[in-house]
């Protein structure tokens, strides 16, 4: 069975086609990051991955289920979702009774926009003590999480995605919006999750090669709501590929893990 499995995809929205035939394959343990200029299609196929949307035509499973068949509310439990465009569910709430990171974070096991302490015992404190501590701000966890900084912020965010144990964590554009810094905190968090929850399924959205984690194991291309190229990420993050993605002349090195573009020039 596989994490994810589109075929034949499609999706219209008033006669604008978002997708057209896009069929994709994730696996238990991938590391997938999706490229692609701004409109390409990107953040619809996540959302179809993160089981809010459906199809207009073709066949959509996730952890198995085919969307259509099963309750998504249910399918949602098993899915981490981060994405840096959208705050957390009533976040202003958390903020203005002054929740902790730790709280925040808490919240992510019964799913809820305010605690349910009574749903909380020691296991799940413990548990979000050590998410913080994974994600590399163990010492953000007696914070007032209206004080912390947007990079802060947005490890917390993983690590309440994390609390419910999801199958998959999807991650739209999350280092949208960071100083370099930040960004790369947040980078080697995700890196870390990568190695120390081998079974973790992940999927980065993202249309800057820089922000490509090095544990990245593939890597999928879209252009024009359509895939150009998906495969293992050292055969699909070429210059080639990526030039044709971006439409212009790309020149793609690789350091230490990590990937950077820049304009070819003649």
């Amino acid at each position: 069975m596989h994490v994810v499995e589109l075929e034949g995809v499609s999706v219209r929205v008033v006669g604008k086609s978002l997708l057209a035939g896009v069929s994709w394959q994730v696996d238990y343990g991938d590391h997938w990051v999706i490229l692609g200029p701004n409109g390409a299609g990107k953040t619809t196929l996540l959302s179809l991955v993160g089981a809010v949307r459906h199809p207009s035509e073709g066949a959509v499973r996730v952890l198995g289920h085919r969307l259509g068949k099963v309750d998504v509310r249910e399918l949602r439990r098993h899915i981490g979702l981060v994405a840096a465009s959208q705050r957390l569910v009533d976040e202003e709430l958390l903020e203005q009774e002054g929740a902790t990171a730790h709280t925040v974070v808490l919240t992510g096991h019964t799913g809820t926009s305010v605690p349910r302490w009574d749903k909380y015992g020691d296991a799940e404190r413990d548990r979000a003590h050590r998410l913080l501590a994974d994600l590399g701000c163990k010492d953000l966890a007696d914070r007032p999480f209206r004080v912390c900084s947007q990079g802060e912020r947005a490890r917390v965010r993983v690590a309440r995605a994390l609390m419910a144990d999801p199958a998959v964590l999807l991650l739209d554009e999350p280092f949208a919006g960071l100083d370099l810094p930040a960004r790369e905190d947040l980078m080697a968090a995700v890196e870390d999750l990568a190695r120390i929850r081998p079974v973790l399924t992940t999927v980065t959205v993202t249309h800057h090669l820089e922000e490509v984690p090095a544990t990245t194991t593939h890597a999928l291309l879209m252009r024009d709501a359509r895939v150009l190229a998906a495969g293992p990420v050292e055969d699909v993050l070429t210059s080639a590929h990526l030039s044709d993605c971006f439409g212009r002349p790309l020149s793609v090195d690789r350091f230490d893990g990590r990937w950077y573009a820049r304009a070819a020039r003649p």
